[in-house]
């Protein structure tokens, strides 16, 4: 009898670590470290692209206006649908000199594979002041909120939607460092529906419409040396979001703020997991 017991709860405990596996996010662990040589080395990489590509415009809703630079697809077919892809930059680069903004990760898109390989629309607004701001929430989390500028986003998209018909509304994607982590996830807490996928890096997290984006396309990436941007808080984010099969949860365990992004300069790794997902 005891023998038999014994099967039943290995049975019914392999049944839950299946159910798990289905259902729940995936997390993983990378040792990668950073030298000095290779940060110094991709940074001039992508330092040294030419960003005339991208065209300089100005946003203008009542009163506010956002700068930003925009870039088409390479040959851009009228009769053939691209995806949209916005990339918000971190603090250091506020402003409204419509140029300080083309940090690491919208600058990828210039790179002649990248460019080449994954086509699409990009857009890379500055803010002149905090696009998100952070406080305390009532269980000690450092969360963040997005500024109004933010809510002028969602307008821009529509804007844009009008004057570039073959934007696929079924694949934009947000992708942000640091602040600009933080906003790329505002925005998919403001509006769910009009986003395909975010990558979040290095962030303070959004927890204000989780019910919303319990199944979204979600890859949070941090380092657990972050002492600026507490690592606890993506860790917070994933675990309230444990049940979202769609969300992936990336630790860099050597990595702290300042070299996070150095891993994914002079990969296609994260273009290839945006452009492999669409509009639930």
């Amino acid at each position: 009898m005891n023998k038999r017991k014994t099967n039943q709860n290995l049975i019914i405990l392999l049944l839950i670590i299946s159910i798990n596996l289905v259902f729940a996010q995936k997390k993983e662990f990378r040792n990668t470290e950073v030298d000095t040589l290779t940060f110094l080395n991709n940074r001039k990489l992508l330092n040294s692209l030419n960003t005339d590509k991208f065209q300089k415009k100005i946003f203008v809703e009542n009163d506010i206006q956002i700068p930003y630079r925009f870039l088409t697809p390479k040959n851009n077919r009228k009769n053939e649908k691209f995806p949209l892809v916005i990339t918000f930059h971190n603090s250091t680069r506020i402003g409204n000199d419509n140029e300080n903004q083309l940090e690491p990760f919208a600058k990828i898109w210039l790179r002649d594979e990248i460019y080449e390989k994954y086509p699409c629309y990009v857009i890379a607004p500055q803010f002149n002041t905090r696009s998100t701001n952070y406080e305390i929430n009532g269980e000690g989390i450092q969360i963040s909120k997005p500024s109004n500028e933010v809510f002028s986003l969602l307008k821009l998209i529509k804007d844009l939607e009008k004057e570039y018909p073959n934007i696929d509304k079924n694949r934009i994607y947000l992708i942000g460092y640091s602040m600009g982590g933080s906003t790329a996830q505002n925005l998919m807490n403001l509006n769910p529906d009009t986003f395909a996928a975010v990558v979040s890096v290095a962030a303070v997290p959004d927890l204000s419409n989780l019910n919303k984006i319990k199944e979204k396309n979600i890859w949070l990436i941090h380092g657990k040396k972050d002492d600026e941007n507490p690592y606890i808080g993506s860790v917070e984010l994933s675990t309230q979001l444990s049940l979202n099969k769609n969300l992936i949860f990336t630790t860099f365990t050597n990595l702290h703020h300042n070299n996070i992004v150095i891993p994914f300069l002079v990969t296609d790794e994260i273009p290839k997991w945006l452009f492999e997902k669409r509009r639930k």
